[in-house]
């Protein structure tokens, strides 16, 4: 699958925790995506609700690694990359 010139869409695995798991009611699913706004995008897209809000006060992790404050549309993501979606967590 492409995504204009030079840009292919991967398959990356996308893993939901807590309250993120919630609102999408799954806790993981494969999508094609060249970029991190790409599964957010996607994400939201899908599942609607209180999903989206949630998504833009979450912390990620691509492969492990924290994503940090990078802008989600510049991180290209590697084929078969993990991707965990991280709801702000209460407590100490």
């Amino acid at each position: 699958m492409t995504d204009g010139p030079g840009s292919t869409r991967e398959l990356v695995t996308v893993r939901y925790w807590a309250a993120a798991r919630e609102a999408a009611g799954i806790s993981e699913e494969t999508l094609a995506a060249i970029t991190l706004a790409d599964v957010q995008g996607a994400i939201a897209a899908r599942y609607g609700g209180i999903l989206p809000g949630l998504l833009r006060r979450c912390s990620y992790l691509v492969d492990e690694q924290p994503v940090g404050q990078r802008d989600p549309a510049t991180l290209i993501l590697p084929a078969g990359a993990v991707v965990e979606v991280l709801p702000p967590f209460a407590g100490g």
